[in-house]
């Protein structure tokens, strides 16, 4: 009876073995698909701010360098300040001496007036001459007028007056908002011009964005609002961030951050501005070429 259930045995296992070398594969998964795919760069609105003087002159001061932060307001270089200084120190005395001549008029009409006064009142009584009322009436009647041009030269001495502040004022440049300064080109000494181009290049201290470069053929395909994934590489995986579409440009255009110039003349593309929706973290720089993807990640029907 033995040797029996040996015989049964043996072809019961190999049969269980058969079994197990039919089990089906597990099915392939496919990439998800997204509902565009396009290139971008870290930016800010507006972009970097460049900024150089307005009038020519020497530098006297240079108050920042690289890598500092300013506030709106504080005071970045200085050009040599004496030349302006002496205009509005002139335009000052000027607008003294006009509301002095003013001053002077002033007095020689009030008295002419209470003259005038009393001689028609004279007249009217029968105790005084006529022709003096008149006379006195004639000269209150000049000087009148020569205190509406008294008038006119305080307002011109004052246009002047601020126009010499003005000029003062455009010696000092200063940030025009909060911002880190990311490079100076300038040192005390030097001499300056509008036309030597930014003494400073700012980067302002507001929210990044992503400036996307979507080709035309899937502008449709991107609506404002739509979520979005910024990934600083090509796969994603690594250091990406959620996002979402906050405008999408009407002109179309070349590439420009193409790295091929046959591709880059013939890639056809619109400027799509995201935003992220959390901070990205601080070595997330701006100029950084990141990549994004639009819409949510979707798999079509597993392979099997």
């Amino acid at each position: 009876m033995k040797p029996l259930r040996l015989t049964l045995l043996v072809p019961l296992l190999l049969a269980a073995a058969g079994c197990s070398h039919e089990t089906p594969p597990a099915p392939a998964s496919v990439a998800p698909t997204y509902a565009a795919v396009a290139r971008g760069r870290i930016d800010v609105e507006g972009g970097l701010l460049k900024l150089d003087v307005a009038r020519e002159g020497t530098l006297s001061a240079v108050d920042v360098h690289e890598g500092d932060r300013v506030t709106r307001g504080q005071v970045l270089a200085t050009l040599d300040p004496e030349p302006a200084r002496l205009q509005l120190e002139a335009a000052e005395a000027a607008l003294a001496q006009a509301k002095a001549q003013r001053e002077l008029i002033d007095g020689k009409l009030k008295t002419s007036q209470v003259q005038a006064k009393r001689l028609a009142e004279a007249a009217r009584a029968g105790a005084g001459d006529g022709q003096s009322a008149d006379a006195a009436a004639a000269a209150v009647q000049s000087l009148v007028a020569e205190r509406a041009g008294a008038d006119a030269a305080v307002a011109m001495a004052t246009q002047k007056r601020d126009a010499a502040r003005y000029e003062l004022g455009l010696r000092t440049l200063r940030a025009p908002l909060a911002a880190q300064v990311v490079k100076v080109t300038a040192q005390s000494g030097a001499s300056v011009s509008p036309a030597s181009g930014a003494l400073f290049t700012l980067l302002p201290l507001t929210p990044p964005i992503v400036r996307a470069e979507l080709s035309e053929s899937y502008v449709d395909a991107v609506k404002v609002g739509m979520a979005a994934t910024v990934s600083t590489d090509g796969s994603g995986a690594d250091r990406s961030w959620p996002a979402h579409v906050l405008r999408i440009g009407r002109v179309v255009g070349p590439s420009t951050l193409e790295d091929d110039p046959q591709q880059r003349a013939n890639l056809r593309t619109v400027n799509c501005v995201l935003a992220f929706d959390q901070p990205p973290p601080d070595d997330v720089r701006v100029g950084q070429r990141v990549l994004v993807r639009f819409g949510k990640p979707s798999n079509p029907a597993k392979v099997h």
